[in-house]
């Protein structure tokens, strides 16, 4: 359950639910609603072969009743094909009489131009109704641009990283993540770890939300870990983030490892406290405070490379300009 859990963060829920969402809802309207329901319809709709068939009974049927109201009606049936399947027949009449040929076209051909009727350019069929046709266009536009705006942002946090020569706070994250050094465990008494990362909130970047395998050399999948908002004080934007939540998952455990590390402001606040409470044990944020996760088989290792609070009008101390963070993960036996 709990890598269920931690796959369904690394995939862009909002753009797969409106996907399905759109599909259900035409599936709904194509199939209940208001299903394409042909009624009455005309030999219009028919392959040019079984249009022809179709005409050469129209033939036979007028050498024995000679019926002309009939024979026009059957001609105007099939609407702008008529003429085409005509000419096919003249051209091969087969078994039938070329002479009645001639004289169904010529009977046809007298009474439309005599203002007995006119052929259609394209029969028209039976289906819904304008207002609900234009309804239902509406709410198909309606939910291309939802997918398409979900999509948008997804793909934007995704490759913003690759702009248009602006630096963003994504990029300056990266830089900073890269020129921090990476603690050497071996030179301290301590095994190499599994993994080693450097992750970097920047103040702008509200989506902030990093995660990480955890493998064997081999490739076997262990587990995964990472670090999240969990918590932003004030209004308006960017957003101001006063907490942050690291987590671990073992894919031997039955529970996610989490501690919520907390601005001065928040650590000290009991209603912020509160809320924070349920998602794991509380931290105050302080520059190369080392905190320790463990579950079954793993252990995390975070250490605060870096932290910088914001400076505006919120209370002092109560939100991050900058967190580093060094994240290793040992296995719990030889850690």
């Amino acid at each position: 359950m709990q890598f269920v859990v931690a796959f369904l963060k690394k995939i862009p829920i909002m753009p797969i639910a409106l996907f399905v969402a759109g599909l259900g809802l035409g599936l709904l309207i194509g199939w209940v609603l208001a299903p394409v329901e042909f009624k009455d319809a005309t030999p219009y709709y028919l392959r040019a072969d079984l249009r022809e068939d179709y005409l050469r009974m129209a033939i036979d049927y007028f050498r024995l009743n000679q019926d002309p109201n009939l024979a026009v009606q059957r001609w105007q049936g099939l609407g702008t094909e008529a003429q085409t399947a005509y000419e096919s027949i003249q051209n091969n009449p087969g078994a039938q009489d070329p002479a009645v040929i001639q004289a169904y076209g010529q009977l046809v051909s007298d009474v439309l131009s005599s203002g007995g009727g006119q052929p259609a350019d394209e029969p028209s069929s039976t289906g819904m109704s304008s207002t609900l046709r234009l309804a239902l266009i509406g709410i198909g536009v309606l939910l291309v641009l939802g997918v398409a705006a979900a999509g948008g942002m997804y793909l934007f946090r995704l490759f913003r990283k690759r702009g248009s020569g602006t630096v963003t706070v994504t990029m300056q994250a990266a830089e900073i993540s890269r020129s921090a050094t990476k603690t050497n465990f071996e030179e301290i008494g301590l095994a190499p770890p599994i993994t080693q990362m450097m992750t970097t909130y920047v103040l702008g970047d509200d989506l902030y939300d990093e995660s990480f395998s955890i493998d064997t050399g081999s490739g076997e999948f262990l587990g995964e870990y990472g670090v999240g908002v969990s918590e932003v004080i004030g209004v308006g934007e960017p957003k101001k983030v006063t907490a942050l939540e690291v987590w671990l998952f073992d894919k031997n455990d039955i529970k996610t490892a989490t501690k919520v590390l907390m601005s001065a402001h928040a650590f000290s606040d009991p209603a912020t406290r509160s809320r924070l409470e349920p998602k794991g044990e509380l931290l105050l944020m302080e520059p190369q405070a080392q905190i320790l996760l463990e579950t079954a088989t793993l252990q995390l290792l975070a250490t605060v490379v870096d932290a910088e609070y914001g400076r505006g009008a919120l209370p002092e101390n109560s939100y991050f300009e900058r967190v580093t963070l060094e994240l290793a993960i040992w296995p719990r036996q030889t850690a």
